[in-house]
């Protein structure tokens, strides 16, 4: 690895404790009223409100909330796909069929993720999907999102492409999340499409706003 790809990492885990720490300091209200505004903002999306298949994830501890958008979905007659991560950092797939189908699942000594129950769709199932919900901690003004650093949706992303699926790439965030700019590699790969509680922003594809 060269040299300047080793500053990038480094430059990616000194921001994702920064942005991680604010969010820390978030209450229980904060992320149920943000999650509201969130579920409210994305439904508004085109993409979102003409998808028949959704890929998404439940969010955790103080992450921009997802369960709100997750059942007004399900309302709708959307089907909601959610992530099961797998030994090697993959995921695969399984449907939400509402708040009492997800399991706690603990991986190792990382955070506790609510997955969901019933029986797995195979990693190429997110290629069917119409939208995907990505999580991120930022987003910049060319649409780069800044991951947690697992590689799990860089792997999503590529598998997208190996496919030619292209279906609408959304970030969830808090309006403080989306940024001039974040380091940038070499498979790095630009969203659609950010939301926040005060609203969206929307990026070309190839990084241009």
């Amino acid at each position: 690895m060269s040299h300047g790809g080793r500053a990038t990492q480094s430059d990616k885990r000194r921001l994702r404790r920064e942005f991680l720490a604010v969010r820390n300091r978030l209450t229980a209200d904060d992320v149920r009223e943000t999650a509201v505004a969130l579920a409210r903002r994305a439904l508004e999306l085109p993409e979102v409100a003409h998808a028949r298949t959704v890929a998404a994830y439940v969010s955790v501890g103080t992450e921009p909330g997802t369960l709100a958008l997750l059942d007004a979905l399900r309302a709708r007659g959307v089907r909601v796909l959610l992530p099961v991560l797998l030994p090697d950092d993959d995921l695969d797939w399984g449907e939400y069929g509402g708040e009492g189908s997800l399991a706690r699942v603990r991986h190792g000594g990382r955070m506790e993720l609510c997955e969901p129950s019933g029986p797995r769709l195979g990693p190429d199932a997110v290629t069917g999907a119409d939208v995907v919900l990505l999580p991120g901690l930022a987003v910049d003004g060319r649409g780069l999102r800044l991951g947690r650093g697992g590689g799990s949706y860089d792997r999503v992303l590529a598998r997208l492409e190996r496919a030619g699926a292209r279906p609408a790439l959304v970030v969830l965030l808090y309006d403080a999340e989306v940024v001039a700019r974040v380091p940038e590699e070499a498979h790095d790969r630009p969203v659609d499409a950010v939301v926040t509680p005060s609203g969206v922003r929307r990026f070309r594809r190839g990084g241009r706003a």
